[in-house]
C-alpha cells in the first residue's frame, strides 16, 4: 500500500508571493503562510502561530501572483515536499515546504474585488466567511474561469 501525503491550510499570507521564471517559461510562486491556534493556558488565552513555506507551479503560481497579496485569509491544499540544497559556504541545507496542489481565496467579496467569476457562500465555521473564491479547473476541460 502506499502512502498519503496531503496538507490542508487555511492561514493569512505572510507577505506578497514571490514569482520566478525559471527556463522553459515555467512559473513558480512562494510565499510564507500563518495559521494560528488559541489555547487556554493557567487561566490566560494563548495564540500560537506557525509559519508554512507555501510553493506553487505553473499555471496555479501566475494565478497566485495576480491575485493573492499579504494578509489575505487562503485555504490551501497541497503536500509536504522536504529538499535540500547548499549554501554559499556549502552546507547542506533543508527546507520543508507545502507544494499546493490548488487553493481557495477567502474574505469579503471586496477583498478581491478584481475577481470576476466571485461566489458567495456561507460557511459553517466559527469565523463567518462571507464571500468564498476558488481557484481551479471550472470545468471537465479542466479551463480556468478567466
Amino acid at each position: 500500500m502506499s502512502g498519503i501525503n496531503k496538507v490542508i491550510l487555511v492561514g493569512h499570507l505572510g507577505k506578497d508571493p514571490e514569482v520566478r521564471h525559471l527556463d522553459g517559461g515555467v512559473t513558480v510562486a512562494s510565499f510564507p503562510l500563518a495559521t494560528s491556534e488559541t489555547y487556554n493556558k493557567d487561566g490566560k488565552r494563548v495564540e500560537q502561530t506557525e509559519w508554512h513555506n507555501i510553493v506553487l507551479w505553473r499555471g496555479l503560481a501566475e494565478v497566485a501572483s495576480k491575485y493573492l497579496q499579504k494578509g489575505k485569509l487562503v485555504y490551501i491544499e497541497g503536500k509536504l515536499r522536504t529538499r535540500s540544497f547548499e549554501d554559499k559556504e556549502k552546507v547542506k541545507k533543508y527546507v520543508t515546504e507545502i507544494v499546493a496542489e490548488n487553493f481557495t481565496m477567502l474574505g469579503r467579496k471586496s477583498d478581491f474585488e478584481q475577481s470576476p467569476t466571485a461566489t458567495i457562500h456561507q460557511a459553517p465555521a466559527e469565523r463567518k466567511i462571507e464571500d468564498e473564491f476558488t481557484i481551479g479547473p471550472s470545468d471537465e476541460n479542466g479551463d480556468l474561469p478567466f
